[in-house]
């Protein structure tokens, strides 16, 4: 039997850079609502009320019962899209399951010819998730909608507006990213289908026991055509400390980290652990060791171990000397038994950075040395590439419309809004990073408790909640 455990506290690198500071920290810590409630053209009851109501009924949709755990097409994932699609039904939308199991919801608005407006984030979490990771970008998106819906103005929408729930972005089953947004913005190839899950069951299989047609040709399908979409808005909680820290609910961001995922695996020698003499072993245990410190090493200081010999330039290793994470976030052994020297060892590697050229180098390096610690132990080593994608910058117009959708929104609740909106740059990984090989992109990030995310403490205030949907109304009313 495998056994699997977390070896790093962090799962997830948030690297965040305040571009924009605010003149002052901004006294932007809570609304005062009781004035606001009697704002009709605040939408409480639709923005905040009923998009809380219906995140917290979201949350309770979950394969495991003491926690919250949705993975791609699992049976508590399909009961998520049944919930969703009644929601975009709700608002007005005409809806559909594509052949990856992403959800849409669509309004053709006044000018169906015309280039469609993307928007949305992805249904699935990780273990013992939190209930705002995702899931608010899509609730928002929906009651956005369905305040336009309610007044009668969603068909006067200048473009078409769909609304995607991706079904697929965490990569928890299948260990590869952005399995719903990947397919729509087509940089997934057909051999995707037969990438398998710990149970060695693909992602084909997986469709058709959902009754998903699962054939290649469906597949490929799937690819938007650039031409029909004007652009991809992404609204998400933080994940990280800026926002909270700076006292603003809302903050645009100006783009995303790169990331790399490894997955190494060690074999040696398996025997018996009272027997086999310390000098005579070849445990890959030890060497997995070894190789995870000094990846440690390497990404705290990484000016001290790469060279200027064409992979890094002294820029790329400034960059990386502030916004370099790499994690450890699973290790399984094989047999995994407390009297037998295991004979294989597997491990993940989480590399992000801004800068792709420096990310690369420090992959280029790591893997060198990883090398060379199996050699010097008499184990062999391989490590296989499960996920790239490199850094985004998000498009400049959509990110100065969202930045004042959201002045505009907060404006609105507040009276006076004297500092700027906050311009930040992300380290997490979020849908916008494929949909980014489509479209434009834009994103905007909400502010969380403690920047705490992937974790069941993670929050979001119910006012916050209201102004994202407040802002994102206010995009959409001025496409």
């Amino acid at each position: 039997m495998t056994y699997t455990f977390t070896f790093f506290h962090s799962c997830i690198f948030l690297f965040y850079l305040l571009l924009s500071t605010p003149s002052r920290a901004s006294s932007f810590s809570g609304i005062e609502t009781g004035d606001l409630e009697k704002r009709g053209d605040l939408f409480p009851q639709i923005l905040r009320d009923e998009a809380v109501a219906r995140l917290v009924e979201l949350g309770k949709v979950s394969d495991a019962s003491g926690y919250l755990e949705r993975t791609f097409l699992s049976p508590a994932s399909m009961r998520a899209i049944d919930l969703i699609q009644t929601w975009m039904e709700d608002a007005g939308l005409r809806t559909w399951v594509d052949q990856m199991g992403n959800v849409h919801g669509r309004v053709e608005g006044a000018n169906e010819n015309t280039e469609a407006l993307l928007i949305g984030s992805h249904m699935d979490t990780v273990v013992d998730a939190g209930k705002f990771d995702g899931s608010l970008g899509i609730v928002s998106a929906i009651s956005a909608l369905k305040v336009m819906h309610v007044n009668g103005k969603l068909q006067s929408l200048r473009r078409p507006v769909e609304v995607i729930a991706f079904c697929d972005e965490e990569g928890v089953r299948f260990q590869t990213t952005f399995l719903g947004s990947g397919a729509i913005a087509g940089i997934l190839p057909a051999t995707t289908l037969e990438i398998t899950d710990k149970r060695n069951v693909t992602i084909k299989e997986v469709l058709k026991g959902n009754s998903i047609e699962a054939a290649e040709e469906m597949f490929l399908q799937l690819k938007y055509d650039p031409k029909s979409v004007w652009g991809y808005v992404e609204l998400h909680i933080e994940q990280g400390p800026v926002l909270e820290q700076v006292g603003f609910p809302l903050g645009v961001v100006k783009g995303i980290a790169g990331q790399t995922r490894l997955k190494v695996t060690v074999k040696g020698s398996q025997g018996h652990a009272g027997t086999v003499p310390m000098s005579m072993r070849q445990d890959p245990m030890v060497a997995a060791a070894e190789q995870i410190v000094l990846m440690e090493s390497l990404c705290k200081h990484p000016e001290e171990y790469l060279s200027f010999d064409g992979h890094c330039s002294d820029s790329s290793i400034k960059s990386l000397s502030s916004s370099l994470v790499c994690t450890v976030g699973e290790i399984s052994t094989w047999p995994s038994a407390s009297n037998v020297i295991p004979g294989q060892v597997t491990y993940t590697v989480d590399i992000r950075a801004i800068d792709d050229l420096g990310r690369e180098a420090v992959i280029y390096d790591l893997s060198h040395r990883i090398y060379q610690i199996c050699d010097k132990r008499s184990v062999s080593c391989l490590i296989e590439h499960k996920h790239d994608a490199g850094a985004v910058i998000c498009d400049p117009d959509l990110t100065s419309q969202l930045k004042s959708a959201a002045y505009s929104a907060l404006k609105r609740m507040e009276g006076d809004i004297q500092d700027e909106v906050p311009t930040l740059m992300s380290g997490a990984g979020h849908d916008a990073m494929a949909m980014s090989r489509l479209t434009k992109v834009g994103m905007l990030f909400v502010r969380c408790r403690g920047g705490i995310s992937h974790s069941p403490q993670e929050d979001v205030l119910d006012d916050d909640v209201w102004a994202a949907g407040l802002a994102t109304l206010s995009f959409l009313e001025n496409l």
